[in-house]
């Protein structure tokens, strides 16, 4: 491998401005979405409030499962599920 001499790293003032308007950028982007999620949940809640409270009471696994397409299905245990239909 080889060795080079290490490279000096200069933070500029303009460096630091444009970190501080992105941050500022995505922290109100953030805000209008927490608004939007807050307004929605309000709609949705006296809309169809049975519909709302179902997706509540999902765990984040199940939601994934579910935007993926991935529909698991529990093995069950019993020993003709295990080794299947065998006759002697």
């Amino acid at each position: 491998m080889l060795r080079r001499k290490p490279t000096r790293i200069e933070l500029k003032l303009d460096d630091i401005e444009e970190f501080d308007s992105v941050k500022k950028e995505l922290e109100s982007r953030k805000k209008q979405r927490e608004e939007v999620d807050v307004v929605g949940v309000a709609s949705s809640v006296e809309v169809g409030g049975a519909a709302a409270g179902g997706a509540e009471g999902k765990t984040r696994e199940q939601m994934i499962n579910e935007r993926i397409g991935y529909k698991p299905h529990p093995k069950p245990n019993t020993l003709p599920s295990l080794f299947g239909n065998l006759q002697f």
